[in-house]
């Protein structure tokens, strides 16, 4: 109770539930507000888990998913139909870092009496508090940044209507039986100590990473929403506090090749989450996002030669330094 009272201060909601995993919220709340025979819209690009959720889970329920640009708002008009219930999206998106216009989403949303559900996780509440922008739920793996040392598995749902959170909490996570342990939630409440210092220095770093990236001639394309020439650049200065530590980037040459950077780096570490003290590297065709079908990728923004970056806390000459002699072997 503690973490979620924490968890609703943080993202001005009027209370939380907290799961076992972020998955565990996400699920709890795509089922808690659709039934057979509703349409849910989400953005063209997910985590993987959340993707294969709302694209094959559900229709196996009669529940029809919808995947849109959703950084096209015409595109998202144009997807709206008499059964859409639910949109849902992550901003900053894994692993593109689409962003996507929070308030925009939410005017369109209301219009059509749809519920708005944002994934939090890549900015945290320090950077981004979507409900303030309209939102009706917010979804964190509180995993990632709101844990911040990789020795938590969680999840968090958060809304300003305290009557649908009592109506997920006990006909969702007790049913479903996603419950936190009090342990993990006394480790959140631990890590939500250094949220602020550890998302400044998160940032801090990523821009010199993101700028040394953008320089290298290995390096085809740098995606982070704190570089001026990235799309919806002026929606995330909005929107946003700060730009996160989230960057993928490409690099030049074929899935081999990124799997070869990937296998060459010494500091950083070769895993799939993201949000703790040490800088994590990925390859989201094969690791997070292999449930996406190849052929598609580009389609979804994706490539085969896209690498995934959580910027840590370490020295940022260090990560530059790693970074330069992994790229160095391909």
């Amino acid at each position: 109770r503690l973490f979620e009272n924490r968890m609703a201060e943080l993202e001005y909601g009027e209370g939380a539930v907290a799961f076992s995993s972020g998955m565990a919220a996400i699920s709890s709340v795509l089922f808690s507000l659709l039934k057979p025979r509703d349409n849910l819209i989400v953005h063209r690009t997910l985590y993987g888990s959340s993707y294969n959720v709302a694209n094959n889970l559900l229709s196996q329920y009669d529940i029809k998913s919808k995947i849109v640009d959703l950084t096209n708002i015409e595109e998202l008009k144009d997807s709206i139909d008499e059964n859409t219930r639910v949109i849902y999206f992550e901003t900053p998106s894994n692993p593109d870092l689409s962003i996507i216009d929070i308030k925009r989403v939410v005017e369109i949303a209301k219009d059509n009496k749809i519920k708005v559900v944002v994934d939090n996780t890549f900015a945290s509440p320090y950077f981004q508090n979507p409900l303030q922008l309209g939102a009706d739920v917010v979804v964190h793996s509180a995993t990632k940044y709101l844990s911040g040392h990789g020795d938590v598995v969680g999840g968090v749902a958060i809304a300003k209507d305290i009557d649908y959170i009592h109506y997920l909490k006990f006909e969702y996570m007790c049913e479903f039986g996603g419950v936190m342990s009090p342990f993990n939630a006394w480790l959140l409440l631990r890590g939500l100590k250094t949220l602020g210092l550890r998302m400044r220095q998160h940032e801090k770093n990523a821009v010199e990473v993101a700028k040394f990236l953008q320089n290298h001639p290995k390096v085809k394309k740098v995606l982070y929403p704190g570089l001026e020439d990235f799309p919806n650049y002026s929606i995330a200065q909005e929107q946003m506090k700060g730009f996160g530590a989230m960057i993928s980037f490409e690099v030049d040459g074929d899935i081999e090749t990124g799997k070869k950077f990937v296998e060459g780096v010494q500091l950083a570490k070769l895993a799939v989450s993201l949000g703790d003290c040490e800088t994590l590297i990925e390859f989201p065709a094969a690791m997070t996002h292999r449930g996406y079908p190849r052929e598609k990728l580009k389609q979804f923004g994706l490539t085969e030669s896209m690498i995934r970056i959580s910027v840590g806390l370490e020295d940022y000459k260090d990560i530059i330094e790693d970074l330069d002699q992994a790229l160095a072997k391909i």
